[in-house]
C-alpha cells in the first residue's frame, strides 16, 4: 500500500490515542495518523489488544515503537502488521530522562550500529514500511557531520523514510516539554540532509503550527507532520485534504462532527471508558470560535458528573451553537 506522507500529525505521549484519533479522522480522510509510542515491553508483557485495536476508520495510521533489542522490536513490529497497521515507526527522538534511562528514544542515536540492526530486524519480519523518527542531534553529537553518518548508516541498513524533529535533544538538564521549545528549529538543516540524501524521503517536524507552513516546507521536503498545534487546534485539519493532498475538504459543520461521533462516544462508554477521558480530545474543537470558553467549561465540569453520558455533548452543543 502507498502511504502518502506529505501530512502527518506526531504521535504524541496521553493525546493520540484511538479516541483522539477516530476525532481526527472525521476532519481529514488522507492525514497519515500515528499512534502513541508504545514500547516493546508494554507489549510483550501487557494487554496487546488493548495496544494495539483501532478502528479500521482510523486508516491510513503507523504504530509507533520505542525499544532497544532488534528481536523484541521485530516481534512487536510483526504483532503491528497483524493488527492492521500501515507503517511501523522507530522512535529514536523522544528525550524524556525516563526514556533515556531505559535507553531508547532520542539517546540511541549515539549508537547508529545497534539503530541500523533493529531497522533491519524489524524490516524483516514484516512486509509493511519500517519508519524512523529521530531528532536532528543529540548532546556530543551536534554536528551535521553527525547527522550525516547517523543517516548514512540506517540507509545502508534499508531505511528509506526518515521522520526529522528539527531540533536536538538536550538529553541532560531540560524537560521533554522544553526539549519540544527551547533547542532552537534549525529547517535548513532537515533541508541541507534532504539535497544530500535525494532517494529517501525526509518528513520535518517540529514547531509547523498552520497548513500554510506546511505547504511552504513540502517545496523543500517530502512531508511535514505537525504535532501540538494539531492537538490545539485540530480544526485546522479540516482544509488538509484540499490544501495539501488537492481533494475536497471536510464539509462538516463542528455541530455535525460531534452528533457522527456521538455513536463512537457511546461504544467507548460501554467499554467503560470513563466520559472525561473522551471529551478530554473535545475540548479545543471549537478553539478561536466564540464560545469556546463555554464549550470547555461545560465538559470539564459536567463530564465528571456521576450522570454524565451523552447528555453532557448535547447540552454543551445547544449551549454553543445558540
Amino acid at each position: 500500500m502507498f502511504l502518502d506522507r506529505r501530512l502527518a500529525v506526531a504521535p504524541m505521549m496521553d493525546y493520540t490515542d484511538r479516541i483522539f484519533r477516530s476525532v481526527l479522522r472525521l476532519l481529514t480522510k488522507r492525514t497519515l495518523l500515528y499512534t502513541e509510542m508504545i514500547t516493546t515491553w508494554a507489549l510483550q508483557h501487557g494487554n496487546q489488544t488493548k495496544l494495539l485495536r483501532f478502528d479500521a476508520r482510523e486508516h491510513p495510521i503507523a504504530l509507533q515503537l520505542g525499544g532497544n533489542d532488534p528481536r523484541a522490536l521485530a516481534e512487536c513490529a510483526k504483532l503491528g502488521a497483524v493488527y492492521g497497521y500501515d507503517e511501523i515507526n522507530f522512535n529514536v527522538g523522544c528525550p524524556s530522562p525516563r526514556v533515556s534511562a531505559n535507553r531508547f528514544g532520542a539517546c540511541l542515536m549515539a549508537e547508529p550500529s545497534l539503530v541500523a540492526e533493529c531497522i533491519q530486524a524489524m524490516q524483516s519480519s514484516v512486509a509493511i514500511p519500517v519508519t524512523i523518527k529521530h531528532r536532528i542531534g543529540i548532546d556530543r553529537m551536534e554536528t551535521y557531520a553527525d547527522l550525516q553518518r547517523f543517516v548514512e548508516t540506517l540507509i545502508i541498513a534499508g531505511c528509506k523514510i526518515f521522520i526529522v524533529h528539527a531540533r536536538h535533544a538536550k538529553l541532560n538538564g531540560i524537560s521533554p516539554k522544553n526539549n519540544r521549545q527551547i533547542p532552537p528549529l534549525q529547517y535548513t538543516v532537515v533541508h541541507q540532509l534532504k539535497r544530500d540524501f535525494s532517494q529517501i524521503q525526509i518528513i520535518l517536524n517540529g514547531g509547523i503550527v498552520n497548513l500554510e507552513q506546511a505547504s511552504q516546507q513540502l517545496n523543500m521536503v517530502d512531508g511535514v507532520m505537525i504535532g501540538r498545534a494539531a492537538y490545539d487546534n485540530p480544526w485546522l485539519l479540516t482544509a488538509a485534504d484540499h490544501c495539501i493532498f488537492d481533494e475536497e475538504p471536510c464539509a462538516l459543520s463542528r455541530h455535525v462532527v460531534i452528533e457522527k461521533f456521538l455513536p463512537q462516544i457511546t461504544e467507548y462508554l460501554n467499554e467503560g471508558i470513563p466520559l472525561s477521558q473522551i471529551t478530554r480530545h473535545l475540548l479545543n474543537l471549537f478553539h478561536g470560535e466564540p464560545k469556546a470558553r463555554l464549550w470547555r467549561r461545560m465538559l470539564s465540569e459536567n463530564s465528571r458528573l456521576s450522570t454524565a453520558g451523552l447528555n453532557v455533548l448535547e447540552q454543551a452543543l445547544d449551549a454553543v451553537c445558540e
